[in-house]
């Protein structure tokens, strides 16, 4: 029963449906700049009445725009970005933003050091997405062990990590708990806290380390 209760309080707080996919007609340039008029009045906290008004064009085609329903010309587009305070670039920013992806083939990751990297424990970044419209940056690492040491340094640093178990066994150290990772086993913690592997149990050990933080600025 408690179990239960545990897994739908989890699904009631997961609200995001990760395989969504927005409506095709956002493809289309005219809806995508209407998202951007919204938006904007929204965040300005105006009504269409109060855009029609500020902008001279008629509450009807304010609403069209806004919705995708007709094709703006430069004036009423200018009129709009005078009216909301924004550079008329803005309207478009949706429709021509480049969306990233990395592909990496396997072997292709870039070996990198971290504090406590020695002989024996290989790092390799998968990819890496600088600034982005998501505000986070997701780091992917694959970590190898092959040689067995009888001391560890901890890591620590911002953001949430996840690590999954492909292979080996690992004793995992989380602030003050050990945590026994084994092929399948996944670990989702704050990286805020001193944590690294405590003991290498079989080797090679190899696991899925995925660091995701805040984007500066």
């Amino acid at each position: 029963m408690a179990l239960q209760k545990q897994r739908t309080d989890i699904n009631a707080r997961l609200v995001q449906d990760p395989h969504s996919v927005r409506d095709k007609r956002e493809k289309v340039l005219e809806v995508a700049i209407g998202r951007e008029v919204r938006s904007f009045r929204k965040a300005h906290g105006m009504t269409v009445a109060d855009v029609a008004e500020a902008t001279g064009l008629s509450i009807g085609m304010v609403s069209k725009i806004e919705n995708g329903h007709t094709s703006p010309s430069l004036s009423s587009l200018q009129a709009l970005a005078n009216a909301l305070s924004v550079p008329l670039t803005a309207f478009f920013r949706q429709y021509e933003e480049r969306r990233q992806a990395v592909h990496t083939k396997s072997g292709d990751g870039v070996s990198t050091e971290r504090s406590g990297t020695r002989a024996g424990h290989q790092y390799n970044l998968l990819g890496h997405l600088g600034s982005n419209g998501s505000g986070v940056i997701v780091e992917p690492y694959l970590i190898v062990l092959t040689t067995e040491s009888d001391t560890f340094d901890t890591f620590q640093h911002g953001g949430i990590e996840t690590i999954y178990m492909l292979e080996g066994a690992v004793d995992y150290r989380h602030g003050s708990e050990i945590y026994p990772l084994r092929p399948g086993d996944t670990l989702f913690f704050d990286a805020d806290a001193p944590h690294g592997p405590e003991k290498l149990v079989t080797l090679p050990a190899k696991y899925l380390s995925i660091i995701s933080y805040p984007q500066s600025g």
